[in-house]
């Protein structure tokens, strides 16, 4: 064979390699040189945790919604007044009308009733409970609104100057916006600041009043040194996560934001920890020394207990209402709390509109009568919508093929009154939907892929109710997923303990007529 047609032959393979590359790349959202415009919501950074480094940086500058990244900042406070001593682990914090009303993810706690610090560590660690990030501000700061301008206060003194912060819990607010370098500056100091709490974010189960509540972080137990910290997601932000990796006498906190899926995310941060893990450095932590650069990324300094806000009281969380106000900042914190970040790209960011909680959405849903109005004694009417069989191991059809969509009758929802609707005591349906965190890891039941969203919560409204007893304590849940461009909603239901919970919930449905099949995700 002639030297030009090895040459030939060399050019043509490196070209088929790099085309699988971009392929796999681009399938699971990852952010390429090539395929970074496949995903415009992608932002990522690797940080070596013992030298400051950046070993990897994709548009880490850039603003993002931070969603339940949020918590992370709430534990860094609370972790503060443990430290301080003005709560303690058994300290008891109130639940409000206020924080009992926040939208799912959340324990449901009763306004009225309390949980335990140690509690609400953990359910904000496991769970993303937003009820709890609230109650978690309104009792160190009187209201949630103050206890984010310490959030945001707090963050310019380890060093995000790109962060500002207008809820404790991350729940849509377009005001609130981050950066990844500013999460894995927090990811960063949280470790060095607080490594008698820290521990915490390794946390793989929590239970609490009879229930169990996986961890959100699926790295957690399956990649060896990942020892936390957190997931995120709301619509406009995307999948996010933080992750603290320490194996082999290296360590490094990395970021992944703006994942089209939790699996996609996952599947991202797994190649980052396997490619840039092994470039950290053995040697010495020497990060306290490191001098802010461009080559090198930003330096942080812990915020000192000196430092921290010290308000005159608690609240009175025993005599009446909480009396809201303003925590007093020293006057060096005060004056860069009131600097506003210059923004280093003119990026239009996602809109985030305000959450509307599940319960709001089916009862005003078209699919459902509106307002509390009592059943009707009628047969319920029938219209057809465009549904996709299950296939297990199968992509999902897509929604623009109609000509292959099989047309399925299903009887349209009827009026229900509220007291028959899955609601609880606060007032919030307890359905899961896709602004809510990753269910726990566990078995989960799918019934159908639908179009929109309404109509994937009145399948699972439905299907509950058909199937009585066997989904009783069981959660509804919608996740978004993509297919062929377009995007379907997964109608499941989550929180089996067990295969053969799931299996005998499959076969209760199976005989109410619905296709489903048991998974464990």
């Amino acid at each position: 064979m002639s030297k030009s047609a090895k040459r030939t032959g060399r050019f043509l393979k490196s070209l088929v390699r790099c085309a699988a590359v971009a392929a796999v790349a681009v399938g699971l959202g990852i952010a390429t040189p090539h395929s970074a415009s496949a995903n415009s919501k992608y932002s990522g950074i690797v940080v070596d945790t013992k030298t400051g480094k950046t070993l990897y940086s994709y548009k880490a500058d850039t603003p993002r919604y931070p969603a339940s990244l949020t918590k992370i900042m709430t534990l860094y406070v609370l972790f503060e007044e443990l430290e301080a001593g003005r709560f303690g682990l058994n300290s008891q914090l109130k639940i409000t009308k206020t924080s009992a009303a926040k939208p799912p993810s959340k324990l449901g706690l009763k306004p009225g009733s309390s949980i335990r610090v140690k509690d609400a560590i953990l359910a904000l660690v496991t769970k993303s409970a937003n009820d709890i990030a609230a109650a978690i501000a309104e009792n160190v700061s009187g209201s949630e609104a103050a206890f984010a301008r310490r959030m945001t206060a707090t963050a310019r003194r380890i060093g995000m100057k790109d962060t500002t912060f207008r809820n404790a819990s991350g729940l849509p607010d377009s005001r609130q916006k981050t950066t990844a370098r500013d999460m894995a500056i927090l990811g960063r100091a949280i470790q060095e600041r607080f490594p008698k709490y820290y521990g915490y974010f390794d946390t793989r189960v929590f239970t609490y009043n009879g229930r169990r509540y996986g961890n959100h972080n699926r790295l957690l137990g399956a990649v060896r040194g990942v020892d936390g910290i957190k997931t995120g997601y709301i619509r406009a932000s995307g999948f996010n996560l933080v992750t603290s990796v320490k194996r082999d006498n290296r360590e490094i906190v990395a970021v992944v934001m703006g994942g089209r899926t939790g699996a996609s995310r996952n599947a991202q941060m797994k190649k980052l920890i396997g490619q840039y893990l092994p470039k950290a450095s053995t040697g010495p932590d020497r990060s306290d020394v490191l001098v802010a650069s461009a080559q090198r990324g930003p330096a942080f300094h812990a915020a000192s207990l000196e430092d921290a806000p010290i308000p005159g009281l608690k609240p009175d969380l025993d005599g009446g209402p909480l009396v809201t106000g303003t925590v007093p900042v020293p006057a060096k914190a005060t004056a860069v709390a009131a600097y506003a970040p210059e923004r280093r790209t003119a990026i239009a960011l996602p809109e985030a509109k305000a959450e509307v909680s599940a319960r709001d959405r089916i009862i005003n849903s078209p699919l459902f009568g509106h307002g509390n109005v009592k059943p009707a004694r009628k047969v319920a009417q029938v219209k057809k919508v465009k549904t996709f069989a299950i296939v297990p191991g199968r992509p999902f059809p897509s929604p623009a093929k109609t000509a292959e969509s099989e047309q399925v009758e299903v009887a349209s929802a009827e009026p229900v009154a509220m007291g028959d609707a899955d609601i609880d005591e606060d007032g919030t349906v307890t359905v899961a939907s896709n602004n809510s965190a990753d269910p726990e890891p566990g078995w989960q039941v799918q019934i159908a892929a639908a179009e929109t969203e309404d109509l994937a919560i009145s399948m699972l409204k439905r299907a509950k109710g058909k199937a009585g007893r066997a989904l009783r304590g069981i959660d509804p849940y919608t996740e978004p997923v993509e297919s062929a461009g377009s995007t379907l909603y997964r109608a499941r239901f989550v929180g089996f303990t067990s295969k053969s919970e799931a299996w005998g919930a499959c076969k209760a449905l199976k005989r109410a007529k619905y296709d489903c099949y048991a998974i464990y995700e």
